[in-house]
């Protein structure tokens, strides 16, 4: 577990309906999608090639009354859960869900950064390494993207938190500001920016690799979800967009061309 210490290490969709979620992103993304077997809930298993890299499970009813929406949250891996989960409120991050046990798999907490942005602490019960992936490969994740309300801030708590390392910061100008990128390993892998005005709250946006930007925002299309953005071609030449599923999920694509 050592090797990836403040790592993203998995990513779970919350959506309505997970078998028209799981026929969606298979069309888009190429995933398949199985049960997991939990003898307690039911979990869906997402999988790129014979590599597992995420879950699906339906929202919770209590979580929608309560105003949640479909959407997808990170995973950080950490090394102690206890110490995470202590250092994170000392810092002013909140709790949104004790940590709890996933049978044979390993100890979790769902939390938010002291701005508002929600993922989750995870600790396995083994210190067993996820292949590496070589970067850009379709249908796994390409890009973090955190919409703060203070970028500065949201660079340093992370940073202390999860030992993550300050890239390169790019002037957007606008409401935008500086796009700060980040890393959480060797490479770049995410950036931080200044919340758009019309987001109710500081979020986490994940997205993920395709081959080519128009050939998937069709396939999106003709899935049934919607484009919100894109393609535009952002320095270092990929082409990102941002969509919604048809559940309502907000993710984004990237892709070495247009």
């Amino acid at each position: 577990m050592t090797d990836s210490h403040g790592q993203f290490c998995w990513y779970e969709l919350m959506t309505t309906d997970t078998d028209k979620a799981g026929a969606f992103y298979k069309a888009v993304l190429g995933w398949t999608v199985q049960d997991a077997g939990h003898p307690t809930m039911a979990y869906t298993m997402i999988k790129v090639g014979e590599q597992g890299i995420g879950g699906m499970m339906v929202l919770p009813e209590a979580a929608a009354k309560n105003g949640a929406r479909p959407g997808c949250m990170g995973y950080v891996c950490v090394r102690d859960l206890e110490a995470a989960v202590d250092s994170l409120k000392a810092a002013g991050g909140t709790v949104h869900r004790p940590i709890d046990t996933i049978p044979h798999i390993g100890r979790f907490a769902v939390v938010s950064d002291p701005q508002g942005a929600a993922f989750i602490l995870f600790r396995s019960f083994t210190d067993e390494q996820a292949p590496p992936v070589v970067p850009g490969t379709p249908g796994h994740t390409g890009w973090h993207e955190l919409q703060a309300t203070d970028t500065t801030a949201a660079m340093g708590f992370y940073s202390s938190q999860y030992g993550w390392t300050k890239g390169e910061g790019f002037d957007m100008g606008g409401p935008v500001g500086v796009y700060q990128l980040f890393a959480t390993g060797d490479m770049p892998n995410g950036g931080i920016f200044q919340k758009m005005p019309e987001a109710p709250h500081p979020f986490w946006l994940f997205y993920f690799n395709v081959d080519a930007a128009d050939a998937a925002l069709e396939r999106v299309k003709e899935a049934g979800g919607q484009v919100l953005m894109g393609p535009a071609e952002v320095p270092g030449g990929s082409w990102i967009s941002q969509c919604i599923d048809p559940q309502g999920a907000m993710f984004a694509l990237v892709a070495p061309k247009r």
